[in-house]
């Protein structure tokens, strides 16, 4: 079975997820700001309830969460606990439902935080950030039942053996909340597949394989190679990601995602019988995308049920 994944926000359906910038916060008094931060979040709880009803009546069986769902959650000056927050129990029982309604329906949800979760990087102040926006990630999972906490390699810094080893370090300073869906993917510019499987099958690490950004930055593996190893890393339903190259493969830069997915670029590995894989959809034209491919792809593989 395939599920197909959205990515975090809406092309047409109004459902919107609210953020606010620093800078219009940092003047009001505390009060003012766990007032404005309490409205947010549960503006922001009550979309994801909707975000989720949405894919469960669309047979989207996956749905990535915006890691700013909780916004400022870790700022150093504007930081907060949801029980701090006016009305805090309340909000934290509207995410909680988000979760019960995701185990009663049988979808996934998955984080994918900024890309300066850097685990790899040689400074300690950088390292203290990233596991802090980690804790957040994990926390919020909790709440929401996500069972996916996917990170980039980060940089090479100059050495990128080096860069690993002190990623393979950190490992060990995380939660077990984080360890527990902490997952890596390969990118587009530094770290293959051939790069971070041995890390991931020895630390027992989940790795997300992007088929996209393999083909953007190849290693001579073959993509049935790579789906096969990835795929043992995982203890339940592996994720991975696809997308298609905005200006076609033989564009300037085929990095850049189309809005929609071409289904030659849906690997066939990916459609044999009896493999049960979720796979997000990265386009511009999100649930629009999400639900054309779904019907691309109705006659060649067996599909997450729709709910309707």
């Amino acid at each position: 079975m395939i599920r197909l994944g959205l990515c975090c926000i809406f092309r047409e359906q109004p459902i919107k997820f609210r953020r606010k910038t620093a800078k219009s916060m940092l003047g009001l008094p505390r009060s003012e700001q766990l007032g404005v931060l309490a409205s947010l979040c549960r503006l922001n709880a009550g979309a994801l309830q909707q975000a989720l009803r949405y894919c469960q009546a669309h047979g989207i069986g996956d749905f990535r969460i915006n890691s700013q769902i909780l916004p400022l959650y870790t700022h150093p000056q504007l930081g907060y606990r949801l029980e701090e927050l006016p009305g805090g129990e309340e909000i934290i029982a509207a995410f909680a439902r988000c979760g019960t309604f995701c185990r009663d329906h049988g979808l996934r949800t998955s984080f994918h935080p900024d890309q300066f979760i850097l685990l790899s990087s040689p400074s300690e102040e950088v390292t203290q950030r990233s596991i802090a926006e980690l804790n957040y990630q994990a926390e919020l999972a909790e709440l929401v039942a996500a069972d996916v906490i996917n990170i980039h390699g980060g940089g090479a810094y100059g050495d990128k053996e080096q860069a690993l080893a002190r990623l393979t370090r950190r490992l060990q300073r995380l939660r077990p909340q984080v360890r527990a869906r902490l997952c890596l993917e390969n990118d587009d510019r530094i770290y293959t597949p051939r790069d971070l499987l041995p890390l991931c099958l020895a630390e027992g690490v989940p790795f997300v394989y992007d088929v996209h950004h393999h083909r953007c930055l190849p290693d001579g593996m073959e993509v049935a190679e790579v789906t096969e190893s990835a795929r043992r890393t995982w203890d339940r339903e592996p994720l991975f990601h696809l997308s298609s190259p905005r200006d076609g493969w033989n564009g300037k830069n085929p990095c850049f995602h189309h809005d929609f997915i071409d289904p030659a670029d849906f690997p066939a590995v990916w459609l044999e019988p009896g493999l049960d894989l979720s796979v997000e959809v990265e386009a511009k034209a999100k649930e629009l995308a999400v639900n054309r491919l779904r019907k691309d792809l109705a006659d060649r593989v067996v599909l997450f049920p729709d709910g309707e």
